[in-house]
């Protein structure tokens, strides 16, 4: 692969360990049983990639970076197929996020400009709700340190976590999405 390709590109294959029918992906894909009845492997050959359990980008959300996955449903503890993938666009330059404690931009407030494992630590805030995604591209996490659930944040306004369909989930850490996928 040449340093000029900056697309992603993933692979889906019906079976375990890359058996069975296979399905190219190089870009967003909102609904694979088009393509595919059900999935149960990957590879990841450029870029990075959110998977989502559901169609059009909704469920459980999982992020894949370059590498082969034989059997992700297992890896990852995943209880249903790949249904449709979001293609992550390599950002260069700064990253930059503002939290909020409460909906709607209410509350508490701090602008992030590198990862943070654990917003109560860091900041004593124990409830991020909202946030404005100014620059980059970022995964939020339910528990400290980058574990448990996740979603993917592109630049833009975010008011309320739970009209997205994330009702009950508490953001606690953020990373940013590196061009090192």
């Amino acid at each position: 692969m040449s340093n000029m390709n900056m697309r992603g590109k993933i692979i889906f294959y019906e079976d375990r360990n890359f058996q069975g029918r296979s399905y190219e992906c190089m870009s967003d894909c909102s609904d694979m049983t088009s393509y595919l009845s059900k999935c149960h492997s990957c590879r990841v050959e450029s870029g990075c990639f959110m998977v989502y359990d559901r169609p059009n980008y909704m469920g459980n959300q999982y992020f894949m970076r370059r590498g082969e996955y034989a059997d992700y449903m297992s890896m990852m503890g995943m209880r249903d197929c790949i249904r449709s993938c979001r293609m992550i666009p390599m950002h260069r330059g700064q990253f930059r996020m503002k939290i909020f404690e409460k909906e709607n931009f209410g509350g508490q407030s701090h602008e992030l400009m590198e990862d943070c494992d654990n917003i109560m630590d860091r900041y004593r805030m124990n409830d991020c709700q909202s946030c404005h995604v100014m620059d980059g591209h970022w995964l939020m996490y339910e528990q400290p340190n980058f574990r448990g659930k996740m979603m993917y944040m592109r630049p833009g306004e975010y008011r309320s976590f739970r009209d997205m369909g994330m009702s009950g989930m508490r953001f606690m850490s953020m990373r940013r999405i590196m061009d090192s996928c």
